[in-house]
């Protein structure tokens, strides 16, 4: 077989592998956003490689609970809120009401790291009395025009596209940093973590628990999972859902590995402070890379940035009104599809507006108290750290529960695994309460 024959085998290969992945590729364009581009590269910033065997470690203990969703989905085929109904209608409550308290913080907080990426990459000049909230709109506004035109379609191919460029674009960056200075191009420095430092412990609290992503993300890749099915017409087998799953799970591990050896390699040492807030610190990091490797390298980094932002905002956007949507019509008892009569589409642009409505909102309250947008990002933490072991808990129920055969069931070991992996959570969720109040 001639070279080019085994290239376009390989490349055809490759494209049908791409093009049978769905809801996994969109869990990863959610999950890599702000724990991955802020937290994950921080880490390396400050820490060096202190952290990165903790990346892996906390995707195992949350692995059981990511899986669930698209796994209830595969073996029941509907998506894990229906099991939440089963529970009794306090599960979904608890669901509903987390989403509520989150859903317009959480989506504020990506869009405005989204839009000053965007700002900077581009070097626009946009007067101070317009900014954080005028450029936020219009990329809220962007995403929104995306899902309202064409929904779940639309958004699994521009999805499929952006986790695409976000993964070259990564990889290839590491990979010219660790041929232009392999252990760095700040050496010298040796990396602490301090035990009795608050804002060490603070920070390590915070990237575990933002890791791999908010434990709802479980949800919304069981109800992305029920949507591909219905928009392909056949209920992927349980084989292909966990390959999908498990391509997105590991794929941001290995990614979020990655920003965080780009941290290390690039910034630790280099004597700059890391910003905490989100969009300094992106635009940090691309000034960094640009005065390391050359202008050349100002594209690659700042796309990589802004894809990986922009998969959060959008994915955020339709996932909130998504299962939003879902919620109502199983508390309804609409819970088959067929029931609706067609209001589907309608409940779901209700729930949009009122997610894109709510984010205007808080842009302008941002904009307009001083320290809002402090106090938004710790409620929305807060929130998360909370929600991560009340909505584990439920899904290792709804998996070991009547909606699912016996023989589907967790085993011993996964059941183990869960057991150990909610009391962990919690454990991690009363130290950050714990340090948010002694603060």
């Amino acid at each position: 077989m001639f070279p080019y024959e085994r290239g376009l085998k390989m490349f055809s290969r490759l494209t049908r592998t791409l093009s049978s992945l769905g809801p996994g590729l969109l869990y990863a364009g959610a999950a890599v956003g702000v724990s991955h581009l802020v937290m994950s590269t921080r880490a390396g910033a400050v820490y060096e490689f202190l952290f990165l065997l903790l990346i892996p470690l906390i995707h195992l203990i949350k692995y059981p609970f990511f899986k669930y969703g698209p796994q209830y989905t595969a073996l029941t085929g509907r998506n894990i809120l229906h099991g939440y109904h089963a529970l009794g209608k306090w599960a979904l409550a608890v669901y509903i009401i987390m989403t509520l308290l989150s859903m317009c913080l959480i989506q504020a907080a990506v869009t405005i790291v989204t839009s000053s990426i965007a700002i900077y990459f581009f070097g626009l000049n946009i007067p101070a009395e317009y900014m954080p909230h005028i450029p936020a709109i219009m990329v809220l506004l962007t995403a929104a025009i995306i899902l309202y035109i064409g929904q779940y379609s639309m958004l699994d191919r521009v999805m499929k596209v952006i986790i695409v460029i976000l993964t070259i674009t990564t990889i290839t960056a590491l990979t010219v940093v660790l041929m232009s200075a392999p252990g760095g191009f700040h050496q010298g420095s040796s990396a602490q973590f301090r035990l009795g430092e608050y804002a060490d412990i603070i920070f390590v609290a915070a990237f575990l628990g933002w890791m791999p992503a908010p434990m709802d993300i479980s949800v919304w890749h069981s109800v992305w999972s029920e949507e591909a099915n219905r928009s392909r017409g056949i209920r992927a087998s349980l084989s292909r859902a966990m390959l999908d799953f498990k391509v997105g799970f590991f794929g941001t591990a290995l990614l979020a590995m990655a920003f965080l050896s780009l941290g290390a390699l690039v910034m630790f040492g280099s004597g700059e402070q890391p910003s905490a807030n989100g969009a300094v610190f992106a635009g940090q990091l691309i000034n960094m890379y640009t005065e390391s490797l050359g202008d050349w390298a100002y594209p690659l980094i700042g796309i990589a940035a802004l894809a990986t932002m922009f998969s959060t905002t959008l994915t955020c956007l339709d996932a909130y009104p998504r299962t939003l949507e879902e919620s109502y019509f199983i508390w309804k008892g609409k819970g088959d599809y067929e029931s609706r009569h067609g209001a589907t589409r309608a409940v779901y642009l209700s729930m949009l507006a009122v997610a894109a409505t709510g984010t205007i909102i808080t842009f302008i309250v941002i904009k307009n108290v001083s320290g809002a947008m402090g106090l938004i990002v710790t409620t929305a933490t807060v929130v998360s750290f909370v929600s991560a072991p009340v909505i584990a808990y439920i899904n290792f129920r709804v998996m070991r529960g009547e909606t699912v055969n016996q023989a589907d069931r967790p085993d011993w070991l996964m059941s183990l695994w869960s057991r150990v992996g909610i009391a962990t959570m919690v454990l991690f969720s009363l130290l950050y309460l714990w340090l948010i109040v002694a603060r």
